[in-house]
């Protein structure tokens, strides 16, 4: 099992900077990718920033350039670091945990994200 807790949401205005962190515990070691995600209402859960256990990153195309995805893993922490931040990133964002041997998916609750224009 692998339990994951988000924190760092909150209300920005449009340019503003958030830094979203994913406290990972449980069979980390079993990871191979982590990411985050983020839905608004009536949509389905989109990718915006992931990272494998061999260090490579892949974005959304509505992040690319602005957000950072990175991971500590002496602590176990995941981050999102969202700069230049839009009205259209506001949602709310998920960690999300793969394993792959056997496949099976781990998310956190939720931090909002809301940007004011």
């Amino acid at each position: 099992q692998v339990q994951l807790v988000e924190s760092g949401g909150g209300l920005v205005q449009a340019g503003g900077s958030l830094r979203l962190s994913c406290r990972v515990s449980g069979m980390t070691d079993e990871i191979d990718i982590i990411d985050w995600y983020r839905q608004t209402p009536g949509k389905q859960r989109d990718l915006v920033a992931a990272v494998s256990s061999s260090g490579t990153t892949q974005y959304s195309d509505s992040v690319k350039g602005r957000f950072a995805i990175s991971r500590d893993n002496a602590k176990n922490m995941l981050f999102l670091q969202m700069n230049n931040l839009i009205p259209e990133d506001t949602a709310v964002y998920y960690c999300h945990a793969l394993t792959l041997s056997p496949v099976q998916h781990y998310w956190g609750q939720g931090t909002q994200v809301t940007v004011s224009s």
